[in-house]
């Protein structure tokens, strides 16, 4: 006995349902990631990793146009990572140092103002030691 609620197997099919289950998936072919990986060599090439995601670029675009759909996914996810490394070491690692820097400075400029007073050596009108 069926003890779901409610009962589906009575209830019409909506025709979004029905064209979406008649319908067959197109899968799309791998992106290379040529364009992007270029730009990561020639301006971004943190750690060689530009090259690194150029070279997977350049054998997912040969597996793609050779057909093997699979090897140019694995090599295109390789290259979608290496370029992704590629970009943010190019772009975090300099804005890490920058504010490493900054806050560097102010920390010896704020050291610096504190200790003025202990290098100073004021003298005073009345020298009680000569006499």
């Amino acid at each position: 006995m069926d003890t779901s609620y409610p009962r589906e197997d009575h209830l019409p099919t909506p025709a979004h349902k029905r064209e979406q289950s008649s319908t067959t998936r197109i899968s799309l072919p791998p992106r290379d990631h040529l364009v992007w990986s270029i730009f990561n060599t020639i301006y971004m090439n943190f750690c060689c990793l530009g090259f690194v995601a150029l070279a997977f670029s350049v054998k997912a675009r040969d597996r793609k146009v050779a057909g093997d759909v699979e090897a140019a996914r694995r090599f295109s996810s390789k290259a979608r990572c290496y370029n992704a490394l590629a970009t943010a070491g190019s772009v975090v690692l300099p804005l890490l140092l920058a504010a490493l820097v900054i806050t560097g400075v102010i920390h010896l400029s704020k050291l610096a103002h504190e200790s003025v007073g202990f290098f100073t050596y004021q003298f005073s009108g009345s020298d009680d030691e000569d006499k």
